[in-house]
């Protein structure tokens, strides 16, 4: 199978089972450089919608992905990014509903919900998952740090009236970041909000891989539980995920095509690994420690494989 520059996976998804991803923008690039991000610190800042590369590119990679019988649950649009700053992105959602019966889903920031031809475009999708972590200006400054065009009102004000017109399921997720939002006072705030707000489903999430900030840390079990009790919803760290996989032949490029959009650890490579009869693991990691592409971090007990 060729070599795909938007296409990926499938990858294990503890939301939506075995999911065949796709990225229809440049590395980085976002209106947003969350603190906790699992790819690090937003290069290309930008609120300004653009035709990054042409439907017809990404297509040929996805109808080549069903020539060749990939098993998948879902497709899911989510990018290096923010995958909302796609210009084609509507016409994405059409075209990969023309060939596939799965559900398309887009996990998004949120932030461009005030965009009225946006809102259309996502309507199309049959699950939309934006984020919420902020619950006034000041802390959505400091959690996302937000393009300077972007303010709390404003992105709030979007997700409220998209929450009333999508007729998909809206599955929202909260990212809780130990003495950052994780707080009784907090959660009251962000409990006050969902209930503006009608969705399907609340996850509560906490950063399982290493963040763009080292100071950035999860929150504990019990904490998960005490916030359940005041937002609702369920931990995702309930949730189980099949393996990863990839078309690609060689072992080490298809590591590669996975952490450039999906950071893995040490044993998710490990079990990788053994599942395609990988017969010299010990090599790999090897050359993964010596390659200046390749960022490993400590964190959490585990080395995690990210590209720079």
């Amino acid at each position: 199978m060729k070599e795909m520059n938007y296409v990926y996976g499938p990858v294990p998804s503890r939301r939506l089972g075995v999911s065949l991803g796709i990225s229809p923008i440049p590395k980085k690039t976002c209106n947003y450089s969350c603190i906790y991000c699992q790819l690090g610190r937003t290069d290309h800042m930008t609120n300004t919608r653009q035709m990054f590369f042409t439907v017809e590119e990404i297509m040929d990679e996805f109808d080549e992905v069903l020539r060749n019988n990939i098993m998948f649950d879902v497709v899911t649009i989510v990018g290096e990014g923010e995958p909302t700053l796609y210009l084609g992105l509507g016409q994405l959602i059409t075209e990969i509903q023309k060939k596939t019966d799965k559900p398309v889903a887009v996990i998004t920031n949120g932030a461009l919900f005030y965009d009225p031809d946006l809102k259309a475009e996502l309507y199309h999708a049959d699950i939309v998952l934006p984020t919420l972590d902020a619950y006034d200006e000041e802390s959505f400054k400091k959690i996302n740090r937000s393009h300077g065009t972007l303010h709390f009102d404003q992105v709030n004000d979007g997700l409220k009236t998209f929450s009333e017109e999508y007729q998909g399921q809206l599955w929202i997720e909260i990212m809780l970041i130990a003495d950052v939002n994780d707080d009784d006072e907090s959660l009251g705030k962000l409990a006050k909000i969902l209930r503006t707000l009608k969705y399907d489903r609340v996850y509560i999430n906490t950063p399982v891989r290493p963040p763009a900030e080292s100071y950035v840390k999860a929150i504990n079990h019990e904490k998960i539980d005490h916030a359940i009790d005041i937002l609702g919803g369920i931990s995702i760290d309930l949730l189980s995920s099949e393996g990863f996989h990839s078309e690609i032949e060689d072992d080490y490029e298809a590591i590669m095509s996975i952490i450039k959009r999906h950071p893995m650890n040490q044993f998710e490579i490990e079990g990788f690994l053994k599942s395609r009869g990988s017969g010299d693991i010990d090599s790999i990691f090897i050359e993964l420690n010596k390659d200046n592409r390749v960022v490993p971090i400590e964190y959490k007990g585990f080395v995690t494989y990210r590209l720079k």
